[in-house]
């Protein structure tokens, strides 16, 4: 990346050798610095080969009793650690303390002390190794300060805080590979076409947009998009995410910011792609140290955005999935001039992500794609793709040569709910659990002209639900009527108005609170929102922050406050009355469909209605 590599790996040898030279020549001098108290004879020579093969170990107070009495010929102490040779000609080795007073005592009863002061290699390393890295610091800052731009301060950036990139790549993803966000691709085929042909662009005057910002929830196809237009293209593409450009030392980033762009310039026509530009994108005007240099790198940014030619080639793509936490000006028409947001595929974006990713793997002819589209409402291609690899390791880990319906369904069951419990149930929570099931299946088939029809009720245990009763939408929705929504909080209160006529209202259990919270939601949500009541109006009086935080109610003043609290109690309790309702008309339907359930643990819609529908004719 940088043209003076070769000069830098010269500079290190250079101060290698240097660290060599001074560690020998410390070592070399440190090594005959010991000091001889009473000759410089050692101690082989003193007692030559009658010196015993193993030393003996000694205490501090047995190394002073023996020279007390004579009995030490030669001694030699290193820091704290002595060694020598009794009279008689045994070694010894122990542990003394290094003092004036101690050598003194030694030495005056006759034996011949040598103090050793080198220091080994070990402590040569601890002294130099600092001396030599704080060198090469300063050196590296000089350097820096000295080249400045990119030659200087852009290359130690780069050494301290590399970016991800691939210089001069051409990706082999095409619009081929993106599928279930057509109108995205729509919107960035003129950015191809400019690629491809810029010429007949600029014959009508026309301007391509410089930037583009793809916005959407996670896992959407952002990224993947971005490769697509540079394969399409055929250019290179060039990668980061904006958490690269952040760096320990102050400057950093601004200095990788002309670094990339550098190298765009150099590689155009091309594509530049920032992942999570809102790390360095957000908001200005706050007051904290972090803020300003990350604020500092913005403008670095804004300035090569819009220093850019009209016709050189370069696109800026941006992705994020918090558009409104970008500052405007990166928004404003010469910068990020084009926003695409990308949304969760619909039913026919989620069949033909599918199928796509159904060619990686080994899958059944038996598993209905279009039934998993239906049933993964809210899931983004990333879900999807999840979604069948977690089945192929079900399936593999039954040893089944592939992917079966019943593999796609248990991996649905876990992405949405978690995986199955093992702890044990008590016969009556089992019991209790079936009949509040059985009162969500029986309900929901009542309603089944007005809402989702049901898909599965089961009583297997997931996540923190002990049972569920699942409903699939036929197609995606765009809009909801109040009938249908007065349906779905009536099935929600279906299951407690169960637990009510089978058990009575002292047996009732915690089993519905997940229930109760939608059903609130749902009222809530078309009462203050949607305008739906009769008795509020059409007026929007609680609108949901931006960061999803709860708050209290807007717009509203503590009477309609108090208004809609009681009539979110009215829509519950209405339909709390018309689950008990239809449910203690049919008692015996629901108890045959909570019994078969304790049965089978769970029933598919074919088996509820011929259950249900069997006992209406006998009767």
């Amino acid at each position: 990346m940088f043209n003076n590599k070769d000069k830098s790996f010269n500079y290190l040898w250079i101060f290698g050798i240097m660290f060599v030279i001074l560690i020998g020549r410390a070592m070399f001098f440190d090594n005959n610095s010991a000091i001889n108290v009473r000759g410089s004879e050692t101690i082989e020579s003193i007692v030559g080969e009658n010196v015993s093969a193993k030393p003996v170990q000694l205490n501090f107070s047995e190394i002073l009793a023996a020279s007390d009495t004579g009995k030490i010929q030669s001694v030699e102490i290193r820091g704290v650690d002595a060694s020598g040779v009794m009279v008689d000609g045994t070694r010894f080795r122990g542990v003394i303390d290094n003092d004036a007073r101690v050598l003194e005592r030694i030495a005056a009863s006759g034996a011949s002390l040598t103090i050793d002061k080198s220091r080994g290699w070990v402590e040569h390393l601890g002294t130099w190794v600092p001396i030599l890295m704080g060198i090469i610091f300063i050196y590296w800052i000089y350097r820096g300060l000295k080249g400045g731009g990119m030659g200087g301060m852009g290359r130690m950036a780069s050494a301290m805080n590399p970016t991800k990139i691939t210089v001069g790549a051409k990706t082999k993803v095409t619009f081929a590979d993106v599928v279930g966000i057509n109108h995205a691709k729509q919107e960035v085929q003129e950015i191809v076409d400019f690629l491809k042909n810029k010429e007949k662009f600029q014959k009508l005057g026309a301007r391509i947009p410089r930037g583009v910002l793809l916005s959407g929830e996670p896992g959407t196809g952002k990224t993947l998009l971005a490769r697509a237009i540079a394969g399409e293209a055929n250019v290179p593409f060039f990668a980061a995410s904006g958490s690269d450009f952040a760096g320990i030392i102050v400057g950093l980033g601004v200095a990788k910011i002309k670094e990339i762009f550098e190298m765009a310039k150099k590689n155009a026509p091309c594509i530049l792609f920032i992942d999570e530009i809102d790390a360095i994108g957000m908001h200005r005007g706050r007051s904290s140290f972090n803020d300003q240099d990350r604020e500092q790198t913005l403008n670095q940014l804004l300035i090569e955005m819009d220093g850019f030619a009209g016709d050189s080639g370069i696109i800026v793509i941006g992705a994020t999935n918090r558009p409104d936490m970008l500052d405007v000006a990166l928004l404003r028409p010469g910068r990020f001039d084009r926003q695409v947001y990308i949304e969760l595929p619909d039913q026919t974006g989620r069949r033909e992500i599918l199928e796509l990713y159904a060619k990686k793997v080994k899958i059944s002819p038996d598993v209905n794609l279009q039934n998993v589209a239906r049933g993964t409402t809210g899931f983004s291609g990333a879900d999807l793709e999840n979604l069948l690899n977690e089945s192929a390791l079900l399936a593999a880990r039954n040893n089944r040569k592939q992917i079966t319906p019943a593999d796609v369904e248990e991996a649905r069951d876990k992405i949405l709910m978690g995986p199955k419990k093992d702890r044990k149930i008590s016969a009556k929570d089992l019991k209790l659990t079936a009949y509040h099931e059985a009162g969500h299946a029986f309900v929901s088939l009542h309603y089944k002209d007005i809402t989702d029809p049901i898909h599965k009720a089961t009583i297997i245990p997931r996540g923190r639900a002990l049972g569920m009763v699942q409903r699939l939408p036929i197609d995606d929705k765009v809009s909801v009527s109040r009938a249908e929504i007065k349906a779905d909080i009536a099935i929600s209160m279906a299951g407690r108005s169960a637990e009510e006529i089978f058990f009575g209202p002292g047996a009732v259990s915690t089993g519905a609170e997940a229930d109760i919270a939608n059903a609130t939601y749902l009222a809530r949500r078309s009462i203050t929102m949607a305008g739906l009541s009769d008795k509020i109006g059409p007026v929007a009086i609680n609108q949901v922050d931006t960061f999803g935080r709860r708050s209290a109610l807007e717009n509203a003043s503590e009477k309609t406050a108090e208004m809609v609290d009681v009539e979110i109690r009215a829509w519950i309790d209405a339909a709390h009355k018309d689950a008990r309702a239809i449910i203690f008309k049919n008692k015996a339907m629901v108890k045959t469909l909570a019994e078969e359930l304790l049965k089978r643990e769970t029933l598919s819609h074919e088996e509820i209605e011929k259950i249900v529908f069997v006992k209406k004719k006998k009767k």
